[in-house]
C-alpha cells in the first residue's frame, strides 16, 4: 500500500543546524533525500520568516551573507507553502481553545502558534512536519 504522505515540511530547526554546519543547500537537500526518499521536501512560509529573522540578526557581515545565500538558494529549490486566511483562522481558533491547557509535541516541546500554522499549511499537500532529519 502506498503511503498517504506525499511530502515533508522541513522544520526551521534542521535548516538552522545545516546552516551552522556550513552545508550548502544542495548538500543539505541530498542529506534530507536520504531520509525521506522520493517524498517532496517543502517549506512553510513561517519557516522562511524564521530563517529571515536569522539573516537580519547575524552578528557579522559574513554570517549575514552566508545565511542570506542559504535562504535564497533554499527558496529557489524547495516549494514554499503559504499560510491562507482559512488556515490562519483555524489556527487562531485552535490556539485560543487550547490556551487553557499546555500543548506539547512528541519531543516534549511546547507547541507555539507558528507550529500550528506550519501543521495546518501542510494539510492540503498531505505532508508531514519533521524536525528529526538533522
Amino acid at each position: 500500500m502506498e503511503s498517504a504522505i506525499l511530502g515533508v515540511i522541513l522544520d526551521s530547526s534542521i535548516m538552522i543546524e545545516a546552516e551552522r554546519q556550513r552545508l550548502d543547500v544542495a548538500r543539505f537537500l541530498k542529506h534530507i533525500a536520504t531520509k525521506i526518499g522520493e517524498r517532496e521536501a517543502a517549506l512553510c512560509s513561517i519557516s522562511v520568516a524564521e530563517l529571515a529573522h536569522g539573516v537580519h540578526r547575524a552578528n557579522t557581515p559574513e554570517r549575514r551573507q552566508a545565511r542570506r545565500t542559504f535562504l535564497d538558494d533554499l527558496k529557489a529549490t524547495v516549494p514554499v507553502y503559504p499560510i491562507t486566511a482559512e488556515t490562519a483562522e483555524l489556527v487562531g481558533k485552535i490556539n485560543a481553545e487550547s490556551s487553557q491547557r499546555d500543548q506539547w509535541d512528541a519531543w516534549g516541546v511546547r507547541v507555539k502558534p507558528q507550529d500550528f500554522l506550519m501543521v495546518f499549511s501542510s494539510l492540503p499537500q498531505r505532508a508531514v512536519i519533521d524536525r528529526a532529519y538533522s
